[in-house]
C-alpha cells in the first residue's frame, strides 16, 4: 500500500468532498450560468475551460509552496481577490447598461467577439477566494508528507478538475438552454438584466469571502 501515490482512504474521502463542493453554487458555477444565458453553449464551455485553467494554475502554485506564500504575503492574495471581484462587477454593470440600449443588450453580447470567455472564466476563478481557501486550507490535510507530493497533486488535481468540469458544464449548458428565447426583444432585455444581476452576485460572493 505504501507504494501507492496517494492514501486510498484519504483519496476516497477527497473524492466525496470534491463531488459536493463542485456542485455547490458559488462564483464559478453562477458565472457559468450567466455565460451560458448571455453567450450560448459554446461560450459557456470555453468559460469552463478558462476557469479550470485557473484551477490548474492554482495546483501548480500549490506544488511550488503556495500555502507558505499565502501565510507570508496574505495582503497580496487579498488584492488578487479584490481585483477579481471588481472585474466581475464591471462585467455585470456592462450587461445592465446593454439591457437598456435600444438594440437590446443580449443580442449584441452573443454576437460580440471582443471579449474571450476563456479569459473571463480564468479571471473569475483565479481571483476566487474559495479557490485560495481550498488550496491553503482544504487541500493540505489530504497530502501525505511521507509520499511524493507531485504524484499526489496530479491525482488530486485530476479529481478536482474532473468534478468541476462536469458541474460547471451542467450549470453553463443549463443557462444556455433558455437562451433560445432571446429572439424576443423584451425577453432579451429582461435576461440582460438577469445576467447583470448574476454577475454582480458573483462579485458579491467573492467580496464577502475575503
Amino acid at each position: 500500500m505504501s507504494s501507492l501515490p496517494v492514501d486510498p482512504h484519504l483519496y476516497g474521502t477527497y473524492l466525496g468532498a470534491m463531488a459536493v463542493m463542485a456542485f455547490t453554487p458559488g462564483p464559478a458555477n453562477v458565472f457559468a450560468i450567466a455565460t451560458g444565458m448571455q453567450r450560448g453553449k459554446a461560450a459557456a464551455l470555453w468559460a469552463v475551460l478558462g476557469m479550470n485553467l485557473a484551477t490548474l494554475t492554482w495546483f501548480g502554485a500549490a506544488a511550488l509552496g503556495l500555502g507558505a506564500l499565502v501565510k507570508a504575503f496574505p495582503a497580496a492574495f487579498k488584492l488578487i481577490a479584490i481585483g477579481g471581484a471588481l472585474y466581475v462587477a464591471w462585467l455585470g454593470i456592462k450587461s445592465l447598461i446593454k439591457a437598456f440600449k435600444p438594440m437590446g443588450g443580449i443580442a449584441q453580447a452573443v454576437l460580440t467577439k471582443s471579449r474571450s470567455p476563456i479569459v473571463d472564466g480564468f479571471m473569475v476563478q483565479i481571483a476566487n477566494p474559495k479557490a485560495i481557501l481550498f488550496f491553503t486550507a482544504v487541500l493540505p490535510p489530504f497530502l501525505v508528507l511521507d509520499r511524493p507530493i507531485g504524484p499526489q497533486l496530479v491525482l488530486l488535481g485530476a479529481a478536482t478538475i474532473g468534478f468541476d468540469v462536469i458541474a460547471m458544464s451542467c450549470y453553463g449548458l443549463g443557462g444556455a438552454a433558455i437562451a433560445g428565447l432571446m429572439q424576443k426583444p423584451a425577453f432579451r432585455r429582461g435576461f440582460d438584466i438577469v445576467v447583470g444581476v448574476l454577475l454582480l452576485s458573483v462579485a458579491a460572493l467573492i467580496a464577502t469571502r475575503l
